[in-house]
């Protein structure tokens, strides 16, 4: 792709780059279902399911928020060895100063204080997050690592090698899960669940870390020092000028979980409506995902010619294929089967999750949507907008949720994706709004 810059974008292009990141991100949607059906085989599953899905995954993924957007940053700013240098610096310190964040909450009274005072946590899950959570220690900066060469690579057309990276993380998961399991018959440890949750994600995060290191070093030799960028040098003020509202959207959009939880436990039928609740997030995440892989194929693409045109023409095809495909499994016995056997709800809880689901219709299209005028966004640098964006999601979930604890409407698990759906709605509606200057200029250009 590099070699071919001034060649107009066409929808292969676009299906080239997109397919290989949208397989990744359902490879990495596969991790979460194979830990909870081994951690639920070995000892203690409650506790070690408890600790590693409500306390040691969520923690760590709020302590590496800050660095989830060097992917799409990467994408946007590495165009040549000056750029990529002083991004890797910019990486290298943050992956580090997070993971040092990470170790210091681990293994410091601050863990009682988070875990087993605000959050209220028991005593026997604190101990086994506590194990967990020392486990877990590479994650944030083996995460950092990965996604930043990722950008690189996508950049410069090599979005095929992030699928196989991912596949070296998912073959390096499963690995330890079977050690783990294996190991179950003759190690009779309380806490194997948790030591096999998370020496698998650990050790996933790093291999694919390694693997992608490895691929994007002829990249970084050969190709970025002949690199030449027309835009002006990055310099510190004006990577921070771009980088942090980046950084501050995930923060903000990973504070709409607990918000949802919280909510949900003051409606209706409020143990039914979370139990289904981690099945409802895997079914509708199988369809986001493939729409949160959008995002750096826009970036990556609309600088070119035609990019905006096909980029705007793939968006409206595929967010209306995902509406229709949901759709069809939706008002079929296929959503009653998949909750019912697949998910292993009991018959009462599968009619629930089947009657919920319907309020997640638009999520996967509006996010295609959405993560087109983000790309436009992130591609002028105007990523304040992005930021504002996600504030503007959360002020609808905020007022629906409490609109909702004070009615007895529908069960919390309906009434709570319908209020995702309208914060989304409302997010892709800002973003629609807010594009509009970068979308006339694309336009007008071709």
């Amino acid at each position: 792709m590099h070699n071919s810059k001034s060649q107009p974008v066409t929808s292969i292009d676009v299906w080239k780059t997109w397919f290989p990141l949208a397989l990744s991100w359902l490879m990495m949607g596969i991790e979460l279902p194979l830990l909870s059906a081994v951690v639920a085989r070995l000892a203690n599953p409650e506790v070690n399911l408890g600790a590693y899905g409500g306390v040691v995954f969520p923690l760590s993924l709020l302590i590496e928020a800050p660095i989830i957007m060097l992917l799409t940053a990467s994408t946007k700013l590495s165009r040549d060895l000056a750029s990529y240098k002083k991004l890797w610096r910019f990486m290298m310190i943050a992956g580090g100063g997070l993971s040092a964040l990470h170790l210091l909450v681990a293994v410091t009274p601050l863990f009682d204080l988070l875990v087993g005072g605000l959050l209220g946590v028991e005593s026997d899950i604190l101990e086994a997050s506590r194990l967990g959570m020392i486990i877990m220690t590479p994650w944030t900066w083996a995460i950092a690592h990965r996604r930043f060469n990722q950008g690189v690579l996508i950049r410069f057309g090599h979005s095929r090698t992030v699928t196989w990276g991912t596949l070296t993380r998912l073959f390096a998961v499963v690995s330890v899960l079977f050690i783990c399991h294996a190991m179950a018959k003759r190690v009779g440890l309380p806490e194997l669940g948790i030591i096999a949750a998370t020496a698998a994600v650990s050790a996933g995060v790093v291999i694919e870390a390694i693997y992608i290191a490895w691929k994007v070093r002829p990249i970084v030799r050969d190709i970025l020092p002949m690199a030449r960028s027309n835009e002006p040098p990055l310099n510190r003020k004006r990577f921070l000028t771009f980088y942090i509202p980046l950084a501050l959207s995930p923060l903000l959009g990973l504070a709409a979980q607990p918000m949802l939880t919280a909510g949900i436990s003051r409606m209706p039928s409020p143990t039914e409506s979370l139990a289904i609740l981690p099945a409802l997030n895997g079914f509708t995440f199988l369809f986001r995902s493939i729409s949160l892989a959008f995002l750096e194929v826009v970036v990556a693409l609309v600088e070119r010619p035609g990019g905006y045109t096909a980029l705007r023409r793939f968006a409206w095809q595929a967010a209306l294929c995902v509406f229709c495909l949901q759709l069809l499994i939706v008002a079929s016995p296929l959503a009653n089967g998949w909750f019912g056997t697949v998910s292993g709800l009991d018959t009462n809880l599968a009619k629930l999750a089947s009657q919920a689901v319907w309020a997640a219709l638009t999520l996967a299209a509006f996010g295609f949507g959405s993560s087109f005028f983000q790309g436009l966004l992130v591609h002028s640098h105007n990523t304040r907008t992005v930021t504002e964006s996600v504030a503007m999601f959360l002020v609808v979930i905020v007022a629906g949720l409490a609109v909702g604890a004070h009615g007895d409407w529908l069960a919390g698990a309906i009434f709570a994706y319908i209020i995702y759906s309208l914060g989304q709605a409302a997010q892709f509606g800002w973003l629609y709004h807010r594009s509009r200057p970068d979308r006339q200029a694309l336009g007008q250009a071709e």
